[in-house]
């Protein structure tokens, strides 16, 4: 829930390490394949994505400017295929593009993320987007969280991409 703060989109982002869910629950939800790309540039954290619904392909390109460890600037637009593929020659030559399978899960008004990677069989990454950062939230009861990792760069996706393509045989994900 990207929000305006005098007139800039701010994004506030809670994230946690947790055991995979059961994969039957899992796919009763609403998913979508992503495939991340992060950008060379001067521009920092920029990356492109492809998120390929049953019925749909949206394509995205986005900004982001950290604000504090669990908020930051947003800036994301909507392009066509071209100019995606076009944008994948700026592909950052030291990142891996991150393919995921993110589930959608509604509960009690809010939308949680989990986002389970193909190199992990025991655990994924749940994210949840809030109106600011002290907002208050219930999990799912099917979800077991091992550990908030909001503030550990090593579980973001940027870091993720940047493992796999430096040492993809080794523990993507910290334990």
């Amino acid at each position: 829930m990207t929000r305006d703060v005098n007139g800039v989109p701010v994004e506030t982002e809670r994230k946690f390490l947790i055991e995979m869910p059961d994969l039957s629950e899992l796919a009763q939800m609403k998913a979508s394949d992503i495939s991340q790309t992060y950008l060379t540039g001067p521009n920092g954290d920029e990356r492109i994505r492809k998120r390929v619904y049953e019925n749909e392909t949206i394509y995205t390109h986005t900004r982001k400017t950290p604000i504090s460890n669990m908020s930051r600037i947003e800036l994301e637009e909507e392009i066509s295929e071209d100019e995606y593929k076009n944008l994948l020659k700026n592909a950052d030559p030291h990142m891996a593009t991150v393919h995921k399978t993110r589930y959608e899960i509604p509960y009690n008004g809010k939308c949680f993320e989990v986002d389970v990677y193909p190199f992990e069989k025991d655990r994924a990454v749940m994210e949840i987007e809030l109106g600011s950062e002290r907002e208050e939230f219930e999990v799912p009861p099917f979800i077991k969280i091992i550990k908030e990792v909001t503030e550990d760069e090593a579980f973001s996706n940027k870091s993720i991409a940047k493992k796999l393509k430096s040492d993809p045989d080794s523990q993507i994900i910290p334990r």
